[in-house]
């Protein structure tokens, strides 16, 4: 048998598959860069890990992100599911929140359909009070009752979610030990989402459940593709990774994954190179991803919109907006806009010469000059720059423009959408964004690092090595963990000790044993305390980290220090723990070393680039591996993994570490 001496991070995007792998004794670094198959996503990978020259049986551990449970969520691609609620709340789906995000626009309904049709939510006798108490017990013929019910519709799915059983899960739990076996996949709220907020549970609860048959096929598929037991695991959306059998328990912690793995391998590099506020941006075929990095840790969240729909779960707060390099390009009365509409992998944007007709971001930067008209994408994928000026000419001429003037707006637009992005992760946290440094990856954001920093004023640019497979190596060098979370709601005055330990006690244990059923010793896990504070009079609340034994006074004080910082003011009024977030954690100790690359050193050469009008510039086109000092542009410094645009007026600087360093040129 070959000896299994590499870990491999892998990300599934919209448009590639990409790859890292770290050999355990010498630290030697490979990357390559596949077409993702949307419908084979597992045969993505084996091509990925064959493109980096292994097999199978090289394989020590295996670490992927990917967006499919969330693209089958997004596009309601999604089997037939049912809901089991308390009798009297079958409709809190239906019901949902009555809320507009565009005002002005009666067209668009106010909130999306339920993901649950009316016929297949079943209301079933049974009641708890807020506090867990019970009022009405659940009685065997009522469990009959509902399993002739779910036999009757033939549902692959079941979502459960009782009223306050965050406060007392044992009819939920009644119903999971009777159904087993009853219907192929179950999933319980208490489990999904222990916590207040009837609707959100439910919807998480659901969304779940919905994911379950697809994460579990495809999962299945490839542990019988990777048969490496524990070293196959995946990475979840709160910035680290989880065994196969808790992600096929809970494919809901899949969701966002890929964007997340590219925020934790940048929260690394913000602290090894001792940056306290840091903006990600990670531009891929598909979407746009960022995220602040503040300290070293990026910002949390525990509910996003998914579909139109909520979907609560602690996760890294990613925001993604549909303007990746695909996304097409359309003029209608408002004038150009970008996305959220894509091209993909297939045919993907008319450059790349399989079938796309549609113009794209790509399509644009083709035109400008800023790729490579001889290199060859993802091993197979051969750039044909006319295609893209057919792609470009009919905006162009509706537009009366020439082509270039054409393209340059068509960047400055996706540059624009895109910082509207940085503003909603900066501006609405009480963050001048304008202090942070830009950590710029995936296929797109090298290219588009600095005119988007020259709009939202940013200083500092920083480019990783490897930063086109940025992602997939966030899969690699992460930490192995698992969180929970869970509703309190107590009061911070009077609260004994006893109490709050005792809920966190169970916190701990339930957060530590899928590291546990994994092989980590208990002495090896860190634990992480997070409070969910807020005033009594408030909904909302603010995450504030504390240690055990809790000190109640330094709580407190830290929630006033946060609340003022946000909002500019903190009271005197008393305070509430709404919830409390265990996260246990196996710290990363897996090295990373400048990827090795396969390309033969080129020579200096240059081509037309066009940056602020219809002039063309000659514009030095540079090999990033033999960088020496500092680059003044425009330039264009390439690699196997990135292209990376020095305009005017910008400098670039590398590091011994492979590091990249923009930064304004002094007048």
């Amino acid at each position: 048998m070959r000896t299994r001496l590499w870990d491999i991070g892998t990300d599934i995007g919209g448009t590639f598959t990409d790859i890292v792998a770290v050999e355990t004794g010498s630290h030697e670094t490979r990357t390559a860069k596949v077409p993702s198959r949307p419908d084979a996503p597992v045969r993505a990978m084996l091509e990925a890990l064959a493109a980096v020259g292994l097999g199978a049986g090289d394989v020590r551990r295996f670490v992927h992100g990917t967006t499919r449970v969330t693209n089958a969520l997004v596009e309601g691609r999604l089997p037939k599911v049912a809901l089991v609620a308390t009798a009297g709340f079958e409709d809190v789906l239906e019901i949902a929140r009555y809320r507009r995000d565009e005002l002005y626009r009666l067209d668009v309904p106010p909130k999306a359909p339920p993901l649950v049709p009316p016929a297949l939510c079943f209301g079933l006798k049974e009641r708890l009070d807020h506090s867990g108490a019970v009022l009405q017990p659940l009685e065997e013929a009522e469990i009959e009752r509902l399993v002739a019910w779910l036999r009757a519709n033939e549902v692959q799915s079941v979502a459960i979610c009782l009223l306050h059983s965050y406060a007392n899960p044992i009819h939920e739990r009644m119903l999971a030990e009777r159904l087993k076996g009853a219907v192929p996949n179950l999933c319980v709220s208490h489990e999904i989402n222990p916590e207040a907020r009837e609707y959100e549970r439910a919807s998480s609860t659901v969304f779940n459940a919905a994911a379950m048959p697809i994460a579990v096929e495809y999962l299945t598929e490839l542990e019988e593709k990777l048969p490496l037991g524990a070293g196959l695991q995946v990475f979840h959306s709160a910035g680290a990774m989880v065994p196969i059998p808790t992600a096929k328990r809970r494919p809901l912690v899949m969701a966002m994954s890929g964007p997340a793995a590219g925020v934790s391998a940048s929260a690394r590099i913000a602290r090894d190179l001792d940056r306290p506020r840091v903006l990600t941006f990670d531009m891929g075929g598909t979407t746009t991803d960022v995220c602040l990095i503040v300290d070293g840790a990026a910002e949390m969240t525990d509910t996003r919109m998914m579909g139109g729909r909520p979907l609560r779960q602690p996760m890294l707060a990613v925001h993604s907006i549909g303007a990746g390099g695909g996304s097409i390009v359309n003029l209608g009365p408002g004038g150009l806009t970008v996305g959220p509409k894509s091209a993909g992998s297939v045919p993907g944007p008319a450059c790349y010469g399989r079938g796309g007709e549609l113009p794209t971001i790509t399509d644009a930067n083709a035109v400008l000059g800023y790729l490579d008209p001889e290199a060859v994408l993802g091993d197979s994928i051969k750039l044909d720059v006319e295609a893209a000026r057919r792609a470009v000419a009919p905006i162009a001429d509706r537009l009366g423009l020439g082509l270039v003037d054409t393209a340059l707006g068509i960047i400055r637009v996706a540059n624009a959408t895109m910082a509207r992005a940085l503003r909603r992760v900066t501006v609405e946290r009480g963050i001048d964004g304008r202090d942070c440094t830009l950590l710029a990856f995936g296929g797109g954001g090298p290219m588009h690092a600095a005119g988007l920093a020259d709009i939202y004023g940013l200083k500092e640019i920083i480019v990783p090595a490897a930063s086109s497979a940025f992602s997939a190596l966030g899969c690699l060098t992460a930490d192995f963990s698992f969180l929970q979370q869970r509703t309190l709601r107590v009061p911070m005055e009077g609260m004994t000790s006893s109490y709050f330990s005792e809920r966190v006690d169970d916190l701990v244990a339930e957060a530590t044993a899928p590291l546990i059923a994994n092989g980590i010793p208990q002495t090896e896990i860190a634990l992480e305390y997070v409070a969910l504070v807020r005033y009594a009079a408030q909904s909302d609340t603010l995450p504030i980290r504390f240690a055990m034994p809790l000190d109640p006074a330094t709580l407190r004080a830290d929630f006033h220090r946060r609340h003022q910082a946000l909002f500019g003011y903190a009271t005197g009024e008393a305070c509430v723990i709404e919830a409390v977030r265990v996260q246990a954690l196996k710290p990363s100790s897996t090295p990373f070393s400048r990827p090795t690359s396969d390309r033969p050193p080129s020579p200096r050469r240059a081509r037309d680039c066009y940056f602020d009008g219809p002039e063309a510039i000659r514009t030095e086109i540079l090999p990033r591996e033999e960088l020496g000092g500092v680059v003044e542009g425009p330039a264009i410094i390439e690699d196997a993994w990135s292209t990376v645009i020095v305009p005017p007026g910008w400098q670039a600087r590398p590091d011994n570490r492979g590091n990249l360093f923009l930064t304004k040129r002094a007048a």
